[in-house]
């Protein structure tokens, strides 16, 4: 039996809470007896106020890991579990989204006691000093010490976005988290968790009449005004740049890229894609870049390509949707290297990357891309909630149904065109490069030498392969001791 708290829950359609006609609703008819809704508010990371980074995120967990003004959160916990239902945040840098799961036969109940969370929040200070050093540990140990190839991402993207909105982590900075305090919260609600900035996507078999309720619910959130959306803009690298992180190690990460003026809906961006493909695709053994680093020469475990951020990508197979962002970068990401190595695998994805500029994409191999990425779409979106959140993503972009847009746009590629393409905007010469060492004086070292980077094998290899490791040793990568800098662990995130 429920709780009695729970047996008796506040309404969820206060008397001013009038009918919503103005709440923009995606709606995708399904059969599902699982009733999945998101609520997509444009807000997150990018909003964060100077000295409060972090705050978008942390505002977020006050809602879906935080009581509401009638129920404390342990009471919603045990209110939640018999009805095998769910209410989670995710938050990027211009998109907040809070998705609700429960059976139909469940949801009006499930309705009653997660909404509130959201519409009549607690925010308890105990709840607050809770999630606060949660998110600070989660920073400082999970990924900062914990997870260099997470690290070394997020670092990527600290350093080209640097001065902007984006030029942070979406957990935000220690100084920024520590100086959060329980007002800065519930001013962010306020001021962000708007029915201007709300889109709302349901799918599932949902009554009409508890969707209408729903959307009569959310009539409680203030109207507010639409959020103004400037454009962003990366740095550009001129040449190589280095940031070697120092932390206690036994492998080297490497992330590698610069920024793209290319999102979903450029005439281009298609055709990238493709490239991205067929250079690294995540977790796939089909890139040029797995084949010539991991199969051929055993140096590491994956090597991929990306033109979209693609957060916790070490722990899944496919990007999750709602990660809308208004600028992107190009991208490669190395799982670490052994430390013996890392110069030479470094000049190893240089090398590859510089062919495919130069060189292109070879026919046959782009029509065996294209035909796999035109069937891969689909397993992009199989599930339910990749369905429903790639639908928000697309009318964000405003673009058609994703996996039409890109079969379509598929389909009128030639290889000539994607070659043109990756030289328009894929530069082998201007790059940022985060590494992560244990070692750092000696990287550097290494990175600055003239001495030829070698790789040596437990077995014999074939002759060809051991002419191309000597012109990748030699590979110029042409740095100057200022083009590279160390960065103590305690420095970053700081």
């Amino acid at each position: 039996s429920l709780p009695a708290a729970v047996a008796t829950p506040p309404s969820l359609a206060p008397p001013e809470a009038a009918a919503l006609t103005t709440l923009k609703t995606i709606s995708l008819p399904s059969p599902s007896p699982l009733v999945r809704f998101k609520l997509l508010f444009t807000t997150g990371s990018s909003d964060d106020p100077v000295n409060r980074h972090g705050l978008a995120a942390l505002s977020a967990s006050m809602i879906t890991e935080a009581g509401s003004a009638e129920q404390p959160f342990d009471e919603i916990t045990r209110g939640l579990f018999p009805l095998a239902a769910s209410f989670s945040a995710q938050v990027d840098r211009d998109m907040t989204t809070f998705t609700g799961v429960a059976h139909r036969e469940t949801l009006d109940r499930f309705l009653e006691v997660a909404l509130p969370q959201l519409l009549s929040p607690g925010f308890r200070e105990e709840d607050f000093s809770r999630l606060k050093a949660q998110h600070l540990n989660e920073l400082t140990q999970d990924l900062r010490s914990n997870n260099e190839e997470e690290l070394g991402k997020e670092r990527l993207q600290e350093l080209l976005f640097a001065g902007t909105p984006y030029g942070h982590t979406t957990l935000g900075s220690i100084s920024g988290l520590t100086a959060i305090t329980l007002d800065d919260v519930r001013q962010f609600v306020s001021r962000h968790y708007t029915r201007a900035n709300l889109v709302l996507g349901i799918t599932g078999d949902i009554a009409p009449a508890a969707g209408d309720a729903l959307k009569q619910a959310l009539g409680a959130l203030p109207e507010g005004k639409p959020r103004l959306a400037y454009p962003v803009t990366g740095n550009q690298p001129e040449g190589l740049r280095v940031e070697v992180i120092e932390k206690d190690t036994r492998s080297v990460g490497v992330s590698i890229g610069h920024p793209i003026a290319i999102r979903r809906g450029h005439p281009d961006f298609v055709a990238l894609w493709l490239a991205r493909a067929w250079l690294g695709e995540h977790r796939a053994s089909n890139g040029r870049l797995y084949n010539r680093i991991r199969e051929v020469r055993g140096m590491n475990y994956g090597d991929y390509a990306y033109i979209e951020a693609f957060p916790r990508g070490m722990y899944q197979f496919f990007p999750d949707p709602n990660l809308g962002r208004r600028a992107q970068l190009f991208e490669l990401w190395l799982r670490p290297l052994r430390p013996e190595q890392a110069v030479f695998g470094l000049k190893l994805a240089l090398f590859e990357l510089r062919k495919m500029v130069e060189i292109g994409i070879p026919t046959e191999e782009f029509e065996a891309t294209r035909e796999y990425l035109a069937k891969n779409v689909f397993v992009l979106t199989k599930t339910q909630d990749q369905q429903l959140g790639y639908a928000l993503d697309s009318d964000w972009y405003g673009i058609p149904e994703y996996t039409g847009y890109i079969r379509e746009e598929l389909a009128k590629l030639t290889a000539e065109r994607v070659n043109e393409v990756i030289r328009a905007h894929i530069s082998p010469d201007n790059l940022q490069i985060v590494m992560i060492s244990a070692n750092a004086a000696a990287l550097r070292d290494q990175l600055l030498s003239s001495v030829p980077a070698t790789i040596a094998y437990d077995g014999e290899k074939a002759g060809p392969l051991l002419v191309e490791d000597r012109e990748v040793g030699a590979y110029p990568l042409e740095l100057a001791p200022e083009h590279i800098r160390i960065t103590p662990l305690d420095a970053v995130f700081a």
